[in-house]
């Protein structure tokens, strides 16, 4: 578990992995980045309480940094990855290791269960657990069938396999888990995804905090399809393109009304179509408290143009301390 800045929900996501009641040997590894809160302290007196959690520094403070360190300090032959803030479902841990075993995957995972505690954030956990949020990624959808998956959320792994592609890529501060599947895939393995596992996610509760963390994910997104070039689809391309048609299509509009160019204000109909589609997925999503609903289109407006605008920028490439490219 890599955690930094985490003193307010550190010992309940501790208990929620300890509580599974996993019937093998366990340890949990706190990878602890360098934080602004008490969260060192914190990780050092839970370990104090429970011999089965380890402490170790994570002195870059990135996610898969983070991973690497622990890796290298798993003692077990299967490794669990989890976030400071996801809830795992009862038996998570024993259904994986199950799966494991009976499908000879190198990789199991399973459904990403967004879940807002606010009209916001609702409206963010229903456009993450949709098509029309995040463009179809299997474990984002509940009706997705088990079997051999592009990536899983989090997941589950061999620990000999992951050791032997190299860990985790600390150069990506995003996209690292699916770039760690792409490489298990390349290498011959198999990632697994089984509906049977549910991580809770609570997403973000501010629409500049859903903006940025979205900005940075396209940013990254294409620093991965820049590395792997085979991995460009259309479902990537779609934000960016709905960026730069709506960019374009309100430019050409406001100028055709202003040279009274019937041809040029035609091109208002790219914004047209983009706000009618709003307006439908808005309608088609169910299970929504009106005051999410209301917040619904402008929820998946900003990621949309968030991640299209990241992944139309890209990044800097200037190298910065520990690995990777400039922020």
């Amino acid at each position: 578990m890599p955690v930094r800045d985490e003193e307010r929900h550190l010992r309940a996501a501790v208990q929620g992995v300890l509580d599974q009641g996993y019937p093998g040997e366990l340890e949990l590894i706190l990878s602890v980045g360098p934080s602004k809160d008490h969260t060192h302290q914190i990780a050092e007196q839970i370990a104090a309480e429970d011999p089965r959690v380890v402490v170790l520094d994570n002195p870059t403070g990135y996610t898969p940094a983070g991973l690497n360190v622990a890796l290298a300090a798993a003692s077990h032959p299967i490794v669990v990855r989890v976030d400071g803030h996801g809830e795992l479902s009862d038996g998570y841990i024993a259904t994986a290791v199950r799966l494991l075993e009976e499908t000879g995957a190198a990789n199991v995972g399973g459904l990403m269960d967004a879940r807002g505690t606010s009209p916001l954030s609702e409206a963010v956990a229903a456009a993450y657990n949709s098509a029309f949020g995040l463009g179809g990624g299997g474990f984002h959808l509940a009706d997705t069938p088990p079997g051999p998956a592009e990536t899983v959320f989090l997941g589950v792994f061999r620990r000999d396999v992951l050791r032997e592609i190299g860990g985790f890529d600390e150069s990506l501060h995003r996209a690292q888990d699916w770039e760690l599947n792409y490489r298990l895939r390349q290498a011959g393995h198999t990632v697994y995804f089984s509906p049977e596992l549910r991580v809770v996610y609570r997403p973000r509760d501010s629409f500049g905090a859903l903006a940025r963390q979205f900005y940075r994910t396209g940013q990254w997104r294409r620093e991965v399809i820049r590395r792997h070039p085979d991995t460009l689809s259309l479902r990537y391309l779609a934000p960016p393109l709905t960026v730069a048609g709506g960019a374009a299509g309100l430019l050409g509009g406001l100028l055709g009304l202003a040279l009274r160019s019937r041809l040029l204000t035609a091109m208002f109909l790219a914004p047209a179509l983009y706000l009618a589609f709003l307006a439908a997925a808005t309608a088609s999503m169910k299970g929504l408290s009106p005051a999410a609903r209301l917040r619904l289109p402008a929820v998946l407006a900003v990621m949309h143009v968030a991640w299209g605008s990241g992944f139309l920028k890209g990044l800097d490439h200037t190298p910065i301390p520990g690995g990777g490219t400039g922020r």
